[in-house]
């Protein structure tokens, strides 16, 4: 498990433990001069190091990992401060300094969309996290998404997978998501309770502890996420205690305890809607939000490839014990909870565009691959013809900030 910091104050202690020969920060052009970064450059300074600062590029390209890879010195530590984009740069460019063969399998030639990173490349990245959103968890995580370079599509997103990309140490303040808009808070709670579940749910086997564990983690991300719902209702700012408990909380997601035994393909959803938000540049939450729900309304009519529909009731059963205002049904209650946060989930995307990312799912994900085995092109069109016709029928609601109910 990396180490968690949650002050400042521990950085010079960390550069004395670890004694990098240098230190490099990266930072999301958006915050290279908030306080987090002023006061992380800060603490770095007074350890006795000279701190160079570099900003991420705007896009983070293969070639452009590699190249600031090549200006690292070995040893060396990246800080990296911003969101998912920087952390997965950083994690990816040191992963490639460390192990310059690491290229050769993130250029492989393979439809898949997923590359699995030996072990032998390296037990974690030599990387002080300090993410600046809520939700991804990837500065906990041992994954990293990247643009890929395709010859038969525009723009393809691969997702690599390996304890090399997990970061050493993280540190988390209240700081570094002071100024985070409200309705990006609350995705990030939804994110990390989608990221939670679904492999709970996608899966039909039943395991007692990790199940429980899961139960638990979703419950304490629902109440923490209301929580921060009420006070924006409020006209208040999302309370510091409860930002932090959410990047806690996101982290543990990615640590992999609560998924022991499970399969690590049962991921259908995900893999749908990085295809959506690929080929639309929409943030993967937006198409998360929109096929979700119906996701889980095809498991529980009976089908079983999008999921089990006992598990998703168990699971919403759970919930429901957190937040008793939550409808009995599973698909609208998830529905009444995305419109009580306020999060967006109206996907407009053209018809003549159904068939194209279908192809693409079926390519990265599916025809023999595990993630969407049994489903074909036809099914995959259907299900998002239904996820974004159903999320533009919602943009006729009204978007008013609904009162937060009463407390569970």
């Amino acid at each position: 498990m990396p180490a968690a910091l949650d002050s400042y104050d521990q950085i010079p202690g960390l550069l004395r433990d670890l004694r990098p020969t240098g230190v490099t920060v990266l930072a999301d052009p958006a915050v290279a001069e908030h306080t987090v970064t002023e006061q992380v450059r800060d603490r770095i300074a007074g350890a006795g190091y000279a701190p160079e600062l570099v900003s991420t590029p705007a896009v983070g390209t293969l070639p452009a990992i590699e190249a600031f890879a090549a200006g690292l010195a070995d040893g060396e530590l990246v800080v990296g401060i911003g969101g998912g984009s920087t952390l997965d740069f950083a994690k990816l460019a040191t992963a490639i300094s460390r192990s310059p063969e690491t290229v050769r399998y993130l250029t492989a030639g393979q439809r898949s969309g997923l590359v699995v990173l030996p072990a032998a490349l390296g037990e974690y990245a030599n990387i002080l996290a300090v993410p600046t959103t809520l939700g991804t968890g990837t500065e906990a995580g041992p994954v990293a998404c990247f643009p890929y370079e395709s010859a038969s599509y525009d723009s393809v997103k691969r997702i690599a997978m390996g304890e090399v990309l997990r970061p050493r140490v993280a540190l988390r303040v209240a700081d570094a998501t002071e100024t985070l808009p409200g309705p990006l808070v609350l995705d990030g709670v939804l994110e990390a309770i989608f990221r939670t579940v679904i492999p709970y749910t996608s899966d039909s086997v039943d395991l007692p502890q990790q199940d429980a564990a899961v139960e638990e983690l979703a419950g304490a991300l629902l109440l923490a996420g209301d929580e921060i719902a009420r006070s924006l209702a409020a006209g208040k700012p999302a309370p510091a205690a409860e930002r932090l408990r959410v990047a806690g909380l996101s982290a543990e997601s990615q640590l992999g305890a609560i998924n022991v035994g499970r399969s690590p393909y049962a991921v259908k959803c995900w893999a749908l809607a990085n295809e959506v938000s690929t080929t639309l540049g929409l943030a993967k939450m937006r198409a998360v939000a929109a096929i979700w729900p119906l996701v889980w309304r095809r498991a529980l009519a009976g089908d079983t490839r999008f999921g089990s529909a006992a598990r998703i009731h168990r699971l919403w059963g759970q919930l429901r014990l957190h937040a008793t205002w939550l409808a009995s049904d599973p698909y609208d209650g998830l529905e009444q909870l995305m419109l009580r946060w306020q999060i967006e989930h109206t996907v407009r995307l053209p018809r003549e565009l159904l068939r194209t990312v279908a192809l693409r799912s079926v390519r990265s994900w599916g025809a023999g691959l595990p993630t969407l085995a049994g489903l074909s092109a036809d099914d995959i069109a259907a299900l998002l013809d239904e996820a974004t016709e159903s999320a533009a029928a919602h943009a006729a609601d009204s978007h008013e900030l609904l009162p937060a109910g009463p407390s569970a």
